[in-house]
């Protein structure tokens, strides 16, 4: 006995270290709900997928020439570009115009949504103009906004190879055409005579809010790449990778352009370049987002970075000057490095902020890669901590970031190689689902083996090109992922739907837009597939509940706008962009939601602010704040029946 009570004191430490893995397999392993929860959840929406009208006569491709130094990468580097944006275009009252940056065609379109109205105009590329623009370059993304104050939404397009340009709607167009926008240059004298000798700019992000709190809507520009030749297959220098793929400080620097004035000739922004710490501003940027946080109606801002840390920046910002300060978690024992606000390691591809626990505060989803069998980081699902707002405002001001990453917990940490990401009221139930874009490149030759062995490298030896592992046309990373759609469990975790919604198609998916096409009540959704068309959604989920559905404008256009002509297309109207809402039931229930500007990877929801009411059929308390065109936060509380309300802002809510 004394021998075997020996040997099992030596297999002691194996044995407790089995148990360990086996507990810890159970509790992080991805949520495997009973059928039945997931049918029973999928009983709650429905989505009718439907073709998205595309302008012929492109000649179309299949990946991208790149810079010689990325020939054996080529598939690598064209696995971003695809981006969607819903909104009012053509001044009707509903989101139903999409502006899609396909890198098929290297074009960015508008286009009609599918269904009704949608002879409206026919689909068609925007135009430079008589901006310089060469093959070297390519759109990556469109923010829709009303850059000029003028009531008509005009069209941030930012590129690759360039700077960004802006399409300012023409007061006199009377149908959506190529014609209907003038193209004019965000960064002055880009060059001339047709010629480009402005800088290569490699953006794969923007965000827009009123950064400085002077009234007026400014623009985040994250670059990805350092500047320079990416897209030149003629050469054969000037391009670099990361130096890290957790630490990566060598990135294209980041920029805002704070909003200065506007006249007849477009708006006018002043350039800064050293709002954010270098180390920030060198990240390798692939999506950003903007939301007052902590209550004093300045947008803090999410950058997430693909190779290093990301960056929750608190705005300390007054009319005139932007400023902002990182703030990062708090370290404690139990939670790694890796899932820390400010601190973490992981690949950010996307952000979206909604309040999912109902507790008055805006929690964060962070989308990462989180393929088990390749590359098994996590989503974040920060959820606010702090005990409310004005707890929250103290710690972001002494540096601390209250917020806990609890994706595990909540069934959504693992999706696979993830990016954009938006979370809604898809059925009106009051309960928020999460849509997700995955997938990478998409081929037939498997390379998850040569990327776990790039992983592994040695950071010195990353930024240099040559020593990456091929990843060209016809080789496959990830390629068959699918679109995840969460829905909310009656025991608050998270269960994906999709393959049962009909959304999982096996194709890489990048940006998700979303909005209310046909002014049913369902919010409709929009998503941008890389290398493969793009499609729309209807919501036709079966019993809905009520919602409240509001456009929020500025009362006024600014001074010196140019106003409508005779028979011309009507103007949308000035969104509030960072307003924000309250929605308050008689069970007092409390529901935020706001103006979103733009916010994610390279999809872009609609300027409405939804919100679902469940079977509450009576008025609501609605609680508004923003500011108006002269900088003054404002504040008033409506009554509101469910259904859509226009409400103009200036001084006073006005109904029209």
């Amino acid at each position: 006995m004394t021998a075997i009570a020996a040997w099992l004191r030596r297999q002691l430490p194996g044995v407790l270290a089995l148990a360990l893995i086996v507990a810890l397999f159970y509790a992080v392993r991805p949520p495997s709900a009973p059928a039945a929860d997931g049918a029973e959840l999928a009983r709650r929406y429905a989505f009718t997928p439907m073709s998205i009208a595309m302008p012929g006569g492109y000649t179309q491709k299949t990946i991208r020439r790149v810079n010689k130094d990325y020939k054996h990468i080529d598939a690598w580097i064209s696995s971003v570009g695809a981006g969607i944006a819903m909104n009012d275009l053509d001044g009707d009252g509903l989101a139903n115009d999409l502006c899609i940056t396909d890198p098929r065609i290297d074009q960015v379109v508008v286009t009609p949504t599918p269904g009704a109205g949608a002879d409206r105009y026919a689909p068609f590329a925007l135009s430079p103009g008589t901006l310089p623009m060469n093959d070297t370059m390519a759109p990556m993304g469109c923010v829709p906004g009303d850059f000029n104050e003028d009531g008509r939404t005009d069209l941030l397009v930012y590129l690759w190879g360039r700077t960004p340009i802006i399409h300012l709607a023409r007061a006199d167009a009377k149908t959506l055409t190529a014609a209907a926008y003038t193209a004019t240059e965000l960064v002055p004298g880009a060059g001339t005579g047709g010629t480009y000798t402005g800088p290569e700019w490699n953006s794969n992000a923007a965000a827009v809010d009123d950064f400085d709190g002077d009234g007026h809507d400014d623009i985040y520009i994250g670059n990805y790449f350092p500047h320079g030749p990416v897209l030149d297959d003629r050469v054969s220098y000037g391009v670099a990778m990361n130096r890290s793929l957790s630490a990566a400080t060598n990135g294209g620097p980041d920029y805002f352009f704070r909003w200065t004035g506007a006249d007849g000739n477009g708006a006018r922004y002043q350039l800064l370049d050293n709002v954010l710490p270098k180390d920030v501003s060198g990240g390798w940027v692939l999506a950003a987002g903007a939301n007052d946080l902590d209550g004093d109606h300045r947008p803090e801002l999410y950058i997430a970075q693909d190779h290093g840390t990301d960056a929750l920046l608190h705005n300390r910002s007054v009319p005139g000057r932007i400023r902002f300060d990182t703030v990062q978690a708090p370290r404690t024992p139990t939670v790694p490095k890796s899932k820390r606000v400010g601190v973490d390691s992981f690949k950010g591809m996307g952000i979206d902020f909604a309040d999912l626990d109902g507790n008055g505060l805006y929690d964060m989803f962070v989308s990462n890669i989180t393929t088990t069998f390749g590359i098994q980081e996590s989503n974040f699902q920060f959820m606010a901590t702090a005990k409310n707002v004005t707890d929250l405002r103290t710690q972001l001001l002494n540096g601390r970031a209250p917020y806990e990453d609890r994706s595990t917990q909540a069934g959504t940490a693992w999706s696979g190689w993830c990016w954009d990401v938006k979370m809604a009221d898809f059925d009106n139930s009051g309960d928020l689902a999460i849509a997700q874009t995955t997938g990478f490149v998409k081929g037939d030759v498997n390379r998850w083996p040569q990327l776990q062995e790039l992983a592994a490298s040695n950071d010195l030896v990353l930024e240099h090109p040559q020593f990456w592992p091929n990843v060209r046309e016809g080789d496959d990373i990830a390629g068959s992922q699918k679109l995840h759609f969460y829905a909310k469990n009656d025991d608050g975790r998270y269960v994906n739907i999709a393959d049962r919604l009909g959304l999982g198609v096996p194709v890489p998916t990048r940006g998700i837009a979303t909005g209310d096409a046909d002014g049913d009540g369902r919010l409709d959704l929009a998503v941008a597939r890389q290398w493969d068309e793009p499609v729309f959604y209807r919501n036709v989920s079966p019993s809905p509940g009520n919602h409240l559905n509001l456009r929020l404008l500025h009362d006024t256009p600014a001074a010196g706008a140019q106003g409508p002509a005779k028979d011309a297309l009507p103007a949308s109207g000035s969104p509030v962009v960072g307003a924000q809402v309250t929605v308050i039931t008689p069970d007092r229930r409390r529901q935020l939601a706001r103006v979103d500007g733009g916010s994610g990877h390279s999809g872009k929801r609609s300027h409405e602010v939804h919100v679902g009411l469940g079977a509450h059929s009576g008025p609501v308390r609605v609680q508004l704040r923003w500011r108006d065109r002269t900088g003054q936060v404002r504040r008033q509380e409506l009554q509101l029946a469910p259904g859509r309300h226009t409400l103009l802002l200036g001084s006073q809510v006005k109904e029209r």
